[in-house]
């Protein structure tokens, strides 16, 4: 989708649809000058109650022919003088749709105005870019006609001064290319897992890579991972015919001397829970149990469309958990590549296996911070809804910035303790540790068994199984957390 900034004359601009904003009853200063150049049509469609009361909902009002302005999309704003970013986000969420749902082309947007948070310009634009680019994602790779293309092509922002123009321009470029690395993070997501196997995730790894001078890439089997001895991530793997990948991408913007952000993504590309079964319903949605890797690919994507100035590393542990004759048991103790040993209490508690082997291999990258990501518990799911995703670490500052880039973003997180009391859930009579705790606290506890393998370097864990897909009627992936991590980059870059 092409993004533009005009800064002509409200009256003068020529659009299929026009977007304008009302505040409960009170037509924005935009809107105004609409209303008055199409005698009072706006406001006598508000004054009817034909839109209503709910922010989000929209009226689509057709002008007289010849008109610049084909269509005027009224959107309620509601009473609040000042939006939260959360109520901006799902604000443009619904006009994306209602736009959509016309024949227009194309459309000007004028809601640069609103007073969103303490967000700039910048931001605002930022974020309508991104919603705007990505609902133009649909997937399409299994069905046998491809889905009818979105009508929509092009955007305008409409802005006051040079000044924010600039900002504008640049916020709808970055908010392009993080919809673009949400568009590979949902389609690797949404994939069947008998096409999006470990080999599949790097093979779109090379792909993102080339043409970019910026980005590598090393994949490594487990002939080579054996060697390295990482038996943990390799025992999930080892019921499976598919081979485990580890995916390393490293995206070099910055002098060798700059230490480098590592990403991590837990890539099980199908869970069955191996040995320890999960239920037959819903297990079709064990498809999604790679978002984490899937985000790591798209961040990668993202990073190569914004060309920032930092260094960063990101790692996919990509296996398929199946039950077989080789297939680990529960009862059954590995040595991870740290060397520290794990009694496999439960074969379904997988991910924290991959995930502690790469979270070892990052520290040959001598990072200056380690962020992990993973559809890591349902407990998770538990405690916090789909609202926001757990946050664990051992930094204070980092849980800070992340935190802070979730709010900026709306892709909020929520820190969770992974205090030493939580530790002794964790004790096996047979091994170092056991890769599940009690009952209870299940997610601060898979936290503290990563937290064992990153006492070398600022680390934090996000687990994603609350905000990574939609389940239900509106089954597929959400590509969330590329928005906060990619503000959390931007951040680090100085050019958020």
């Amino acid at each position: 989708m092409q993004f533009s900034v005009s800064r002509s004359p409200i009256a003068q601009e020529k659009t299929a649809c026009a977007i304008v904003a009302v505040h409960a009853t009170r037509l924005s200063a935009e809107a105004k000058i609409l209303d008055e150049l199409y005698q009072g049509h706006l406001s006598q469609a508000v004054k009817a109650g034909d839109l209503a009361s709910k922010r989000g909902a929209t009226l689509s009002l057709f002008m007289p022919k010849a008109s610049n302005h084909k269509r005027v999309l009224l959107v309620q704003v509601g009473k609040e003088k000042t939006l939260s970013i959360i109520a901006f986000r799902s604000l443009m969420q619904s006009v994306a749709k209602a736009v959509h749902a016309t024949s227009a082309n194309n459309a000007l947007s004028l809601l640069m105005s609103l007073n969103v948070d303490d967000s700039s310009p910048r931001a605002i634009a930022r974020l309508q870019s991104m919603t705007f680019n990505d609902s133009l994602y649909q997937y399409s790779e299994t069905f046998s006609k491809e889905k009818p293309a979105h009508k929509l092509k092009r955007i305008t922002l409409h802005c006051s001064n040079s000044a924010t123009s600039r900002q504008i321009q640049t916020g709808c470029a970055q908010g392009k290319a993080i919809a673009s690395g949400m568009a590979i993070t949902k389609n690797l997501s949404d994939l069947p897992a008998n096409i999006c196997t470990p080999t599949h995730l790097a093979n779109e790894a090379k792909a993102i890579k080339k043409g970019n001078k910026r980005l590598s890439v090393q994949v490594l089997g487990e002939a080579e991972m054996k060697k390295l001895g990482m038996g943990s991530l390799l025992s999930v793997s080892a019921g499976s015919a598919e081979e485990a990948k580890l995916i390393a991408m490293q995206y070099k913007g910055a002098a060798a001397s700059k230490k480098p952000i590592v990403l991590i993504g837990k890539g099980i590309t199908f869970d069955t829970g191996g040995i320890s079964l999960k239920p037959g319903a819903g297990m079709d949605e064990m498809k999604f149990d790679m978002c984490g890797a899937a985000t790591v690919l798209g961040l990668m994507q993202t990073l190569a469309e914004l060309d920032l100035p930092i260094n960063v590393v990101g790692i996919v542990a990509a296996a398929e958990n199946m039950p077989g004759s080789k297939a680990t048991k529960p009862g059954d103790v590995v040595t991870s590549m740290s060397g520290q040993t794990i009694e496999i209490l439960n074969t379904d508690a997988e991910g924290r296996l991959v995930l502690c082997d790469a979270l070892t291999y990052a520290a040959r990258y001598k990072p200056d911070v380690v962020i992990d990501m993973a559809t890591l518990t349902g407990a998770c799911l538990v405690a916090l809804g789909f609202e926001a995703c757990g946050l664990m670490s051992n930094s204070d500052q980092l849980s800070e910035d992340l935190l802070a880039s979730g709010q900026a973003s709306a892709d909020r997180a929520w820190r969770l303790p992974i205090w030493d009391e939580y530790q002794s859930s964790l004790d096996s009579n047979f091994a170092d540790m056991a890769n599940i705790g009690g009952r209870w606290a299940g997610s601060i506890t898979a936290g503290c068994f990563l937290e064992r393998f990153a006492r070398d370097y600022q680390w934090a864990h996000l687990d994603i199984a609350g905000v990574a897909w939609n389940m239900g009627k509106n089954k597929g992936a959400t590509a969330r957390p590329v928005p906060l991590l990619t503000e959390y980059l931007l951040r680090r870059a100085k050019q958020a």
